[in-house]
């Protein structure tokens, strides 16, 4: 099976396939870091003491992922909700999933499909 070649940065850095570049990585994490001092906290955002409770109970009623059928650990919003609270607490609008299908598929199908956080 054949192997990709190395790239060149921008930087003028030799980069092996797959992997980032140190100036691209320090780039990103600048970025994530600006992006986080702008987001509200998750109590700002509607994760309150409240949805703790009702999520609580949501995964005891419905225990596996709805993706992969692994244990649940998450209750997620299958359309973000942008801080609509009617959308946030549509029970009809949630759903079980796993840590990996949550963090991965999931999130990159919600950049793919409503492209970036509208600030």
């Amino acid at each position: 099976m054949p192997v990709r070649a190395p790239r060149i940065c921008s930087c003028g850095k030799v980069v092996p396939p797959g992997a980032l570049c140190p100036c691209q990585a320090k780039r990103a994490a600048e970025r994530k870091a600006r992006f986080d001092k702008t987001r509200p906290n998750s109590s700002q955002r509607g994760y309150s003491r409240e949805w703790e409770k009702a999520r609580r109970l949501f995964l005891s009623i419905h225990p596996y992922c709805v993706r992969c059928g692994a244990v649940a650990k998450i209750v997620d919003h299958k359309t973000p909700h942008r801080g609509d609270q009617a959308i946030f607490w549509d029970k009809s609008r949630w759903q079980s999933l796993c840590t990996p299908c949550h963090s991965g598929a999931k999130q990159r199908e919600e950049r793919r499909i409503f492209g970036k956080v509208q600030q």
